[in-house]
């Protein structure tokens, strides 16, 4: 057989496909040198920083901290204590009169009562017929004086006739008066009875809160027996707070206070009025007496804490979260040259919701650090940012 290497028509099988032509690598490999290139030129015009760029560089590197420039506001000055709830004016409630078999009580603990009005009732059944006796003998008397002044008035008549002597007149009118007189005793007598028996009922002596009873029906009561109700007047209420002895001297009668007791939310107002004259050489604590109405949730025996407002000062105040502590004591960051904090010592006053009063360290045209004072080192640079003090403590 003849084989033709020459042509490429006659076997299709033996003729071999051209080489591809190597455009599109080339293409892709221009791409990428030409992104090098770009690259490389932005990395050279960008790379060359102005000494201004720099300077913003490190700029960014400085912390940007809030300070406050507090000034100087009236403070009210408080003091906080704690205490037993107590009735301003407790009135022990006992036998007024020659007492008995307890008949019925009428009132509860908590109860509020008037003036004069019956508690308790004790027997009285024999009191009330020596009553009734009493009150027979005032009739008997009475009839024995109209006969009296019968027999005066028809001796009257008789004596200008020369039937009756001076001297029986003077007899007859002695008679007449000792039988007046007999009608007023037993009057008298019937008064103090009723008397008697209205004082065997116990009353309440003045208005106010019942605040116990320890007497039951069938009771028998006499003088000797003890206090039978206790009662608080008016239904006033008082806090016997304990207080420090330098802290008694700050305060005086007419402070406001302001009283919460053990257990509740609710805050009652109440006024100091009176200052305990003794301290308790022990304790070195003395009492004041805070006044305050009547609401059913103070109730006598329990604890309550107390704000007493002791006067006002004027000094800087800061919010809680500038004032920092160490072993050293308490101490804030100013503002000092160059925009760097400075650590400042300071003695705090009076502490509050509305925030920390500086007693002594600040003059109030300090900038102070707000709350970053933990984070930061004395103679670091910041950039502040000044808050008004106003909207920070609340105006």
């Amino acid at each position: 057989m003849n084989y033709e290497t020459g042509g490429v028509g006659h076997d299709p099988q033996l003729v071999l496909p051209a080489p591809p032509r190597p455009r599109r690598r080339r293409t892709l490999i221009v791409a990428i040198v030409a992104i090098v290139v770009v690259l490389a030129l932005a990395a050279f015009f960008f790379g060359r920083g102005s000494p201004d760029a720099a300077a913003a560089s490190a700029t960014d590197q400085v912390p940007r901290v809030t300070v406050i420039q507090p000034g100087r506001r009236t403070i009210d000055r408080t003091l906080s204590a704690t205490g037993s709830l107590a009735a301003r004016v407790d009135m022990p409630v006992g036998v007024a009169g020659e007492g008995g078999r307890v008949t019925a009580v009428l009132v509860q603990p908590g109860q509020w009562v008037h003036a004069g009005q019956v508690l308790a009732t004790i027997d009285r059944s024999v009191q009330q017929e020596t009553a009734v006796s009493l009150a027979a003998s005032i009739k008997v008397a009475q009839a024995d004086a109209t006969l009296a002044q019968s027999a005066l008035d028809r001796a009257n008549r008789l004596v200008d006739r020369g039937f009756i002597s001076r001297a029986d007149i003077e007899s007859k009118t002695a008679t007449r008066d000792a039988a007046d007189a007999r009608v007023k005793m037993a009057q008298a007598q019937l008064a103090q009875q009723q008397a008697t028996n209205g004082r065997l009922d116990i009353r309440a002596p003045a208005e106010g809160l019942v605040l116990t009873r320890q007497v039951e029906p069938g009771q028998v009561v006499s003088a000797g027996t003890g206090t039978l109700f206790r009662m608080a007047q008016g239904g006033e209420m008082e806090m016997r707070a304990l207080l420090a002895e330098s802290d008694l001297a700050t305060i005086h009668a007419g402070s406001v206070a302001r009283v919460t007791p053990v257990g509740g939310t609710a805050a009652f107002t109440g006024t100091v009025w009176q200052v305990s004259p003794v301290i308790d050489p022990t304790s070195r604590q003395g009492i004041a007496r805070i006044a305050l109405r009547f609401d059913p949730a103070l109730r006598p025996g329990g604890f309550a804490s107390a704000t007493i407002t002791s006067g006002a000062a004027v000094a800087p105040l800061l919010p809680q979260s500038a004032v920092q502590s160490d072993e050293h004591g308490n101490y804030v960051y100013v503002l000092g040259a160059g925009d760097k904090v400075v650590r400042r010592a300071v003695t705090l006053g009076t502490v509050s919701d509305d925030g920390v009063a500086v007693a002594a360290g600040l003059d109030g045209t300090e900038k102070v650090v707000m709350s970053a004072g933990a984070f930061l080192n004395a103679g670091q640079r910041i950039q502040p940012i000044l808050k008004a003090a106003s909207t920070v403590m609340g105006g």
